[in-house]
Parts: C-alpha cells; structure tokens; sequence
C-alpha cells in the first residue's frame, strides 16, 4: 500500500493535468538529485527549472523533493511514487510518439487480409508477406480464411484491407489488383482411379468424368474454366457436384465421388488416398492476385501493395 502522502498525490493527478515538458523536468532532477546538473543537462536555467518543479509541487498539493543546499536532493514518499509513476507515463508518451511516426511512414500499424486456399499451398501469401515483413518488421498482419467473393465484398466494407484472390477480368467500383502468381492446372482424383495410371491427363483423358467444382455462386471461377476444358476436349456436358471449398471437393475425390479440376499447387494438400495428374494441352492459367481498395488505405497498407508491386517489377 502507498503511504497516505503518496496516495494524495494520486488523487490530485486524477483532478489535474500535468504537462509532459514539468514531468521530464522532475525526472531530471531525480536522476541528476542537483538542480543545477539537471538544468545543465536540460539546457534551461536553474531558476526555469527550480520555479517549475515549485509549480508542479503547488499544482498537486504535495511536496516531492527536499532540498537541501549543501546535500542532494532527496525525495518525500509521495515524490518516490510520482517519480515512479512519471517515468512509465514518460515512456508510454515516447512510446506513443514513435509509433505515430513510424506509422505514417508505412512502418507500423495493422493490415488486415483476407486468403484462398491456393495463396498459401501456391507459397504465394506466405512469400509476400515475408517479403513485406523484412523491411516492415513493426506492422502486424492479421490474416483469415476466405473465399474471393467475400473478400471483395470485405474490401469494399472496409472488413479487410487486403485480399489475396483469384484474379478476375473485372473487379467492384474502388478496387484494383495486381497478379501475384500464375500456375497451370491438375486434376485431383482417388489414388485408385484408372486415370492414375497416366503421368498426365489431356482434355479428352477426362470424357465420361464427373467434376467436383469448388464454386462459389458467382459467374467466374472453375465451372467456367470446366466448360472452356470441355469444349476443348469435346466432352459431352455432365451433371458436376458443387462444394464450397477445395478441401471439401479433394476428400470427395478421395472417396471416388468424382474429380476436381484445381491448380497445380493442390498437389500440396496431400490428402490420403487421393492422387494428382497434370492437364496437358489446355493453356488455361489459374492467376491469384493481391485486391486492395484504390482509395482512403493506411501509409501500412499502401506500403505493403508497393512492396508486391516492386517485387513484381524486379520479378
């Protein structure tokens, strides 16, 4: 428990606002205990100093220091715990003053992201970031899991800063992006699939197949890349099962309910009992791109889309 004294002192803080310049002054005159070496050190008069620890005193109604003219200044048990307590208040205010600036900078504050799978079993996600954290070690991510339409609705509310997506020939009113990686095609299929056989499959390879699509009731995305497949291949049109992510359309496969047309980096998922093959002969590519808004984005987030922009330019 604080002493009475020092307790009073706490009380009149609550009631009174000291300024920063009277708190570094005191610290200064408790680390020197010599008002004329803290006044050196400060680069102000004795007298400057001296007048403003008096002010501080009266403003609280308590005396902190004793002043003796031939001995150091000592502390009373209330100016032992205002001391105590101004230099945590002092390292919060520098603290708080440092991160502001680094913050307009681009060098601190919060960016929020949102993923598809493929971002991280491509390496594509985990490959900007790291490069975007080794010169903004102080900006702190906070990513989540999510399909690209509500990522785009994410941007344009505000939920989210930054999306790593399928690409898309077109994006909302105050949204742009930038091509971050580009892959070919697989199939995914039951280790036990005639098709396993083959080192790569060919569009017609894949006649008589029944697709599980990842699609997510939008008019882009993999149904429409099956059907480009299936004219290529002159494969007739077959019902397909539709799911909402590629790791539920991959333990379908796994279990002999169909295959799934997915980029090449599906070959990371590794799921038992289940094989991936190659598509030859189909120049269609799957593009992830990083969405962000074009307008009103923090120094950090605007620094993250140059970091990938000049990466992309260097790459």
């Amino acid at each position: 428990m604080p002493p009475p004294e020092a307790a009073g002192t706490l009380n009149h803080m609550s009631d009174r606002n000291v300024e920063t310049r009277t708190l570094r002054y005191f610290v200064a005159v408790v680390e020197n205990l010599h008002f004329s070496k803290a006044a050196d050190h400060l680069g102000v008069s004795q007298s400057v100093l001296s007048v403003a620890i008096q002010k501080l005193e009266s403003q609280l109604g308590v005396k902190l220091l004793h002043r003796n003219k031939r001995q150091p200044v000592t502390l009373t048990d209330a100016g032992r715990t205002f001391h105590a307590h101004a230099v945590i208040a002092l390292q919060h205010i520098d603290q708080a003053v440092q991160i502001g600036l680094l913050a307009a900078r681009g060098l601190a504050g919060v960016v929020k992201a949102g993923f598809v799978a493929s971002a991280v079993t491509s390496g594509a996600m985990p490959g900007l970031l790291r490069a975007f954290r080794s010169e903004h070690p102080a900006v702190r991510l906070e990513i989540a899991p999510m399909d690209t339409p509500t990522q785009l609705e994410s941007l344009k509310s505000g939920a989210i800063d930054i999306g790593v997506l399928r690409a898309r020939r077109e994006y909302p009113e105050g949204v742009d992006a930038v091509v971050v990686h580009v892959e070919q095609l697989a199939v995914a299929m039951a280790d036990n699939h005639v098709l396993c056989l083959k080192d790569a499959l060919l569009p017609q390879d894949l006649a008589g197949e029944s697709f599980i699509i990842p699609q997510f009731d939008e008019k882009e995305g993999f149904l429409e890349i099956l059907l480009d497949l299936a004219r290529q291949g002159g494969l007739p049109e077959r019902p397909y099962l539709r799911v909402k992510d590629f790791m539920s359309a991959v333990t379908l496969a796994a279990a002999g309910y169909g295959v799934v047309l997915a980029p090449n980096s599906i070959f990371a998922l590794s799921v038992a009992g289940t094989a991936f093959r190659p598509i030859v002969g189909f120049n269609r590519e799957i593009k992830l791109a990083l969405a962000f808004r074009t307008r009103n984005n923090s120094p950090a987030v605007e620094a993250l889309i140059e970091n990938v922009r000049a990466n992309r330019r260097r790459g």
